[in-house]
């Protein structure tokens, strides 16, 4: 393996953590940042998203109250408002110096414990130093009844 591809690899893993990592917070402009100025986001069942603005649009109706939000006293009516993503078994499917196509599960327990879990599929490309992503299909295998985050039209 060359510099390069290990260079990419990094940068790539960097871009998928800013996603969970921003998405976790509901720091949704961070999100979107991961992606190219035009990128594509596409949920299985879904019209696909088409850049920044569209994907935040969508994102902020879907997990109102991250970690952002002011969190109730221990003894409030409700939990505190938590989303955690645990992103694993990332795959390099091909890496050149033009395009990255990777593949990784996703699990995420929100208050509720297990609220949903899947697979991402996304192609990147550089863009500066970073690695952005230019087309993200997000397929949800599963979701809990009481999901706070995973609308049923996701799951088919």
């Amino acid at each position: 393996m060359e510099l390069w591809e290990l260079t990419v690899r990094e940068r790539v893993r960097d871009t998928l953590a800013l996603y969970n990592w921003s998405g976790d917070a509901l720091r949704l402009d961070g999100l979107a940042s991961a992606f190219c100025a035009d990128g594509r986001l596409e949920l299985r069942g879904r019209e696909p998203l088409e850049g920044r603005e569209a994907i935040v649009r969508f994102l902020s109706g879907v997990a109102a109250g991250g970690d952002d939000e002011p969190r109730p006293a221990p003894c409030a009516d409700g939990p505190r408002r938590i989303v955690r993503h645990v992103l694993t078994n990332v795959r390099f499917l091909e890496i050149t110096p033009e395009q990255a196509r990777v593949e990784a599960y996703f699990t995420v327990f929100t208050e509720i414990g297990l609220d949903h879990y899947g697979r991402y599929r996304d192609v990147l490309v550089p863009v500066g130093d970073a690695w952005l992503i230019r087309h993200r299909f997000v397929s949800t295998d599963w979701r809990a009844p009481n999901s706070t985050m995973a609308p049923p039209s996701a799951v088919e």
